[in-house]
């Protein structure tokens, strides 16, 4: 058998913080290896366990979990983490700072036991979860804060056809969603995903949506 994921668990309300823990603890595949309650410890505590994944509240004491995303995740982080956001709010725009600081995904706090621990395993393999609906509603509400104001289109080393999934992606459409609207399979799709991201530097799906936005690509 292979290893446990092993998860960090950071959440200033006791409650939910233990709630998490038992959910998660309870499955064979994974291990909780440590929690806290607040983002300067989630940092502190993920330098010396080094989890898997780490489950993050936003909005924190001493740190908020914005910034304790940047510092495990971010930008120059030479061993990054990976980070699944839980938040209370599907449109807080503390859940789009925390997407563009590193993290991997984002959940809701109301969401299902089964959905939180589908979004631990996918974000352990390197993917990113993204829920379309709520993708679309939060990157759409502040698309205005990151699409340029004006000038040259950027030039982007995509073919038409790899531009036109990165739109797609972008929509907050699913491998299934892209290859039935383009007529192609989904092993195509995931070959151009693949493409996508390593032609533009970007680790995943999210910084991609992201990356649609603030070129323009998408509106």
């Amino acid at each position: 058998m292979s290893a446990p994921t092993r998860v960090v668990v950071s959440d200033d309300q006791v409650l939910i913080r233990t709630g998490l823990t038992t959910i998660i603890d309870a499955q064979p595949d994974m291990e909780v290896v440590g929690e806290c309650g607040d983002g300067q410890a989630a940092v502190e505590l993920c330098e010396r366990v080094r989890p898997d994944v780490v489950v993050m509240d936003v909005r924190m004491p001493v740190l908020d979990g914005i910034e304790a995303t940047r510092r495990l995740a971010g930008a120059g982080v030479a061993d990054p983490v990976k980070v699944l956001v839980v938040t209370t709010f599907n449109l807080d725009e503390y859940v789009y700072e925390a997407l563009r600081a590193g993290a991997s995904g984002f959940l809701l706090k109301d969401a299902p036991p089964s959905q939180l621990l589908h979004g631990i395993r996918t974000v352990a393999t390197g993917a990113a979860l993204l829920d379309p609906e709520v993708t679309r509603r939060l990157v759409g509400t502040y698309a205005a804060r990151i699409r340029p104001a004006g000038g040259a289109a950027p030039d982007i080393p995509l073919t038409p056809r790899e531009l036109e999934v990165l739109r797609l992606v972008a929509e907050g459409l699913s491998n299934s969603e892209i290859a039935a609207r383009l007529v192609i399979s989904q092993e195509t799709v995931k070959t151009f995903v693949s493409r996508i991201l390593t032609k533009l530097d970007l680790r995943d799906r999210v910084q991609a949506v992201v990356y649609a936005y603030r070129n323009g690509m998408v509106t």
